[in-house]
This record gives structure tokens, sequence and C-alpha cells, in this order.
């Protein structure tokens, strides 16, 4: 089996690695992958706006099952767009994929279908928005309609700062906007909750708790995320079953009501109150790092579930996971979320020695004259599995110290709420 994986990620490294154990598969190609993945696969650069090429390649190297791991190629259409031409691909169609392209169709939804949301109102321009502002009460959430990295979301906790991001979004910070999204502020516990379909049946795929400000404490600015930790210690019966009843099954019922299906990972981002869960977002793949969290948990063969889902027999795999904790911690370059220099080399990454239940996932990596320089602003994912969440932090900062680049900064209270101080 040839297997293609879009996207450059850790979460791609992570997706990699997995598959790469699966007996069932001879040859990886990444599109366009990073220095970590070069190791295991081939890196093909090929901007992942230019479908055709992509298509030609895939055709080319008779490539049978194409992985979608990030949110921009899917919101496109990507999907549509190979399976047109007979590839077999992993990740929800156009339509399906506006449950992230689109937070506005996302909380319609939610109205039509009773899911537990936060109240909200859309608003066309700057002037409603800001005159609704002006009765609002504090924090309140401001987001961006579309697409924005995970950066497109302010909580403000008084007037000036909600009217600057109106303005920053209908500005285009985030692309061009014809809608703003206000809604109340949830006080509760965030969540990560994932499951895999198939289109007719679906599984849970674990929960992980990300941590998205760039400082200790949770400060600072928004970020696609610095470290997380599997399972959530939210997480019970009752609360899984609230999440699937509520948030989940009606979604997927909704998708069938707009003529379509859903067909790969569904991350529901929720909100945790009282042992109540509200829908704060949806993903239409998995997370980062959530991903590189999970995926070292699970002990059946990544490529078997993929490849069930694709066939639309997902009801006949069991997905089978050890019972360890995960904690990851995301290695970034000085300056990030902001200005960071790129092409920086990291010396000693080649030296590291990890034990068999750690992983260092590559994320904004290139390789080149086998050196690993650092090109993004999310470099490294060091993952640890332990009997608990305390060892498998002190094992990663351990190796982070033995790493000793001068060109990164992390955030050292991954875990903080599971962990004793």
């Amino acid at each position: 089996m040839i297997v293609g994986i879009i996207g450059s990620g850790g979460r791609e490294h992570a997706i990699c690695h997995s598959l790469n154990k699966s007996k069932k598969i001879n040859k990886i190609y990444c599109f366009p992958g990073n220095a970590g993945t070069s190791n295991i696969a081939e890196n093909i650069n090929i901007n992942l706006d230019e479908f055709e090429k992509l298509k030609d390649f895939i055709l080319q190297k008779n490539i049978e099952l194409v992985v979608v791991g990030p949110e921009k190629p899917l919101v496109n259409g990507i999907t549509d767009y190979l399976e047109g031409f007979g590839i077999k691909v992993f990740g929800p169609n156009k339509i399906a994929s506006q449950l992230e392209g689109s937070k506005i169709f996302t909380k319609n939804l939610c109205k039509k279908y009773n899911i537990p949301t936060a109240n909200f109102g859309i608003f066309k321009n700057q002037i409603d928005a800001k005159n609704f502002l002006g009765k609002s009460n504090y924090p309140i959430v401001i987001k961006a309609d579309n697409l924005a990295a995970g950066k497109g979301v302010y909580i403000c906790e008084n007037s000036d700062q909600s009217n600057q991001a109106v303005k920053e979004i209908f500005d285009g910070k985030f692309g061009k906007a014809e809608n703003v999204l206000i809604e109340e502020f949830l006080k509760g516990e965030e969540m990560s909750f994932f499951i895999i379909s198939d289109g007719s049946s679906f599984q849970s795929f674990g929960t992980a708790q990300d941590h998205k400000r760039v400082l200790e404490g949770d400060k600072g600015k928004n970020t696609g995320g610095m470290g997380a930790y599997s399972p959530s210690r939210l997480i019970n019966n009752e609360l899984e079953k609230k999440i699937l009843d509520k948030i989940i099954k009606p979604t997927l019922k909704a998708m069938i009501d707009l003529k379509t299906s859903y067909k790969g990972f569904l991350y529901a981002g929720l909100m945790i109150i009282k042992n109540e869960p509200y829908l704060i977002e949806y993903n239409v793949r998995m997370g980062d790092p959530e991903c590189q969290t999970l995926i070292p948990k699970l002990n059946t063969d990544f490529y078997e579930i993929i490849n069930a889902c694709c066939e639309n027999r997902l009801d006949t795999i069991k997905i089978k996971w050890n019972n360890k904790k995960s904690l990851c911690v995301v290695l970034c370059s000085k300056g990030y979320p902001d200005t960071y220099k790129k092409n920086v080399e990291i010396k000693n990454i080649t030296q590291l020695n990890l034990g068999s239940s750690d992983y260092l996932f590559h994320a904004g990596t290139l390789k080149k004259n086998k050196t690993t320089l650092a090109i993004g602003g999310r470099v490294l994912n060091f993952v640890s599995l332990s009997n608990d969440f305390s060892t498998a932090r002190n094992k990663i900062h351990q190796y982070i110290v033995n790493l000793n680049w001068s060109g990164g900064f992390f955030r050292k209270d991954i875990g903080y709420k599971v962990i004793d101080k």
C-alpha cells in the first residue's frame, strides 16, 4: 500500500509515524512534510493550494490512500476534488468541512438542532457590532467567521478591546470578513473531544486538554497550542454520554439532512460547566498538538482504522488504546506567536536518546544539507507516555535541557491542573 499525507506539522509527523508502523504500508509520501517526516517518508514540495499538481503526482505514483491533516485544504474541497478522480481520501468533504470553515454555519446549525452552545449574535458591519457591544456584559468573545489558524478568537474584557477586535476582523486581519460572530463568555473548563466517522457509524477517539495561551498560567496571546495532555481530567461516563447525545449525534444527523455525510476526524472543542458540555467550536481534523498526544496511545493499527473509514466499515474495527497518561510539550521559536527568526539550526537534535515510550514529532522544521532548521513558530513536539503526568512532564523537560537549543522556549507548566505542585 502506498499512502500520501497532506500537511507539514506535528500532527502530520505523528500520523506518518503511526502509519509507518503498519505492515500493510510500504511507502509514504508527505506533501510537503518536514524534517521529521523525511526520516520515514519521501517529502514532496507541492503547494497545497495546487490541487491539480497534487492529483497528477498521486496518480503518477499510484498512491492508493490520501490522509489530509490540516483544515485549509479540507475547507477548500480537496476531498471532493481528489475523489472525483477515483482517489481514496480520508477527510470530510467541502460541505461537511463548513463545520470549521464557517463559525457562523456551525452556530446556526447548533440553533437549529438544539446543540448546547453559547448565546450569540452575527453582525455584517462594524457599526451594528459596536452598537451591540455597547449594551453587552463583559468578558465577551469575538470571532472571525473564517479560518484563522487558531488565532481568530478574542476574549475581550472591555469595550476598547472588543471594538479593536471587531475593527481588526473587518479590516481583514484573517482574510476578507463579511461577518463577525459575537458570543457570550462561558465560564468553565475547556476539553477537546474526538470522534472518527465513516459517514454511517462513528467511534470515540479520545479526549485531551490543550493549552492555547503562550505564557504559563494560561496568560498571554492565543497560539496554535503550546502543549496538551490526555485523557482530560474532566471526562467520565456520564459526561461522554451527554457529549455524544447532545452534540455529536445531532451534528452527524445535520450532515445527513444536508444530503451529505461526515467521513474523517471530528474534533469538538467543548466548555464543561458543572458536568454539562457546551460546544465552543468544531475542527474537521485532528487537533494539533492533541493528535501528537493521542496517537501514541493507540494499540490498533492506524492504517486499518483509516482504511475502514474510507470503505464505510468502521463498525467492524475495535479501536484499542493503552491506559498510559500522555503529555506533550511544544518547543517554539523565540518570539512566537509574533515575529520570530527562521532558518535557525537545531544543532543537537540527532544526539537525543529517547525512551521507548517517548516521542519527538517535528512541526516547523526543514532538513537542509543534513542539518535541521527551525522554519516555523511551533518547532518540535516532545511527547511522553507514563503511568502519571508528572513523570511524563519531567522526562520531557530533561529532553529539552539535553537538546539545549538557544533559539526556543516552552511552557514549563503544561498539565498543571493534573500535576500536584
